[in-house]
Parts: C-alpha cells; structure tokens; sequence
C-alpha cells in the first residue's frame, strides 16, 4: 500500500487491504505490538468499519470506509487518515 498523500488513493489502497482482513474480531499484529481487531460490514458491505486496540493499551484506531458508486471513501474516527493507512497496511492476522 502506498503511503499517499492524495485521498482517493489512499481510500482505494486501504480498501483494496481490508478485503484481505478476516471479519469479526481477531488478534492481529502492527507497529511491533498485538492487537484486538474487529471488522464488521453493513449496508449489504456498502459500508464498513474496522476498530483496533492495542493489547498493551497505548493505541487505538478506527475508521469507517464507504464503497460507493464514484470510489471507496475513507473516514478515520478523530485521528489522521495517514494513521488509519499505515495501520492497514501493516497490521497481520495472528494464529492462535
């Protein structure tokens, strides 16, 4: 994923990422620490968010991403887009 300044490149990057995350909550790793995720759909997948904490406590990330007709839009949750991105990006499903 690149690390875009433009916003339409950075939604359909972090989009075209999210499909490789399971749905529901799993424990995934990023930035060197675990993670509890969880990825819900709505509106028929129209619409979908992803929250993450991190297990130690010193982060947390959400974001809601729309498919729409015209391109994926990209909405974080009171934290920059970059942040939300990177997370995307780097964050890995562990196996329990």
């Amino acid at each position: 994923m690149t690390n875009a300044t433009d916003p339409q490149t950075r939604a359909t990057a972090v989009a075209e990422a999210l499909l490789a995350l399971p749905l529901g909550t799993f424990r995934g790793r990023a930035h060197g620490r675990d993670w509890l995720v969880t990825r819900s759909l709505f509106a028929g997948g129209a619409s979908e968010k992803l929250v993450g904490r991190a297990l130690d406590g010193s982060d947390y990330i959400s974001l809601n991403l729309y498919r729409l007709e015209s391109g994926p839009r990209l909405k974080p949750c009171e934290m920059p887009a970059e942040k939300v991105a990177l997370f995307v990006r780097d964050v890995r499903v562990v196996e329990e």
